[in-house]
């Protein structure tokens, strides 16, 4: 694909997008444009000049907001016209688990990072105390939504999300110690590793949340004290 073919692309996907904006504005009102604003500000900001959000340790932050209460929140809004409190603790277990994967990818290129001049936030932080976050992230995932499965925030299916537990500790091992200064034997990927950690476990608690939610749709069922 050339640089034009890209331009091209990104002005129809861009397009789309507002008109879908204007007719969610005609049915829900100017929140939406908030929504939708914000998130192209940290699409187009994430890399672009002058804010550059991934070079000044803003990037994984913006993903968080973007995959968390922008979407989740937003979809919310437009689909209910309306914004409980607990939606936007419901938000974030998806974008911690992105995150996390983001995370894994920075920490594997801290120290090319660190040659170009981009600053994330494992650059900043330093390996050890970026993968001691990644580990908090991935821990914290599962406490938001069991807890909001047992307040009724979001119905008991996502409790499937604890068959994720396994997966977990062994990206929590993984990312408990340097990466290793050769690939084991048959290891894909190379020289990537903590990313692959990450993925893992966000692909398999990631699936169980979602057929969890989709099982709250198609088989509601009530904790017996709610």
């Amino acid at each position: 694909m050339t640089k034009r073919q890209l331009g091209g692309a990104i002005l129809l996907a861009n397009a789309i997008d507002l008109a879908i904006m204007l007719v969610l504005f005609a049915a829900r009102g100017p929140l939406v444009i908030a929504f939708a604003l914000a998130g192209l500000f940290i699409s187009v900001f994430y890399v672009a000049p002058p804010i550059r959000l991934k070079h000044i340790g803003l990037g994984e932050p913006g993903v968080f907001l973007v995959w968390g209460p922008l979407m989740v929140v937003g979809t919310f809004f437009v689909a209910t016209g309306a914004i409980p409190g607990w939606v936007w603790i419901a938000s974030l277990p998806y974008a911690i688990l992105v995150t996390t994967v983001l995370f894994g990818k920075h920490i594997d290129k801290i120290e090319a990072d660190r040659v170009k001049g981009v600053r994330t936030l494992p650059v900043i932080l330093g390996e050890r105390r970026a993968r001691i976050v990644a580990r908090v992230l991935m821990v914290a995932f599962y406490p938001i939504v069991v807890s909001a499965a047992v307040v009724g925030w979001i119905g008991p299916w996502v409790a499937l999300v604890l068959l994720g537990l396994p997966r977990l500790i062994s990206s929590l091992r993984t990312f408990s110690a340097p990466r290793p200064e050769t690939p084991p034997h048959s290891y894909v990927g190379w020289p990537l590793w903590f990313v692959g950690a990450a993925f893992v476990h966000t692909r398999r608690a990631g699936g169980l949340l979602v057929l969890g939610l989709l099982l709250n749709a198609v088989l509601p069922i009530r904790l017996p004290w709610l």
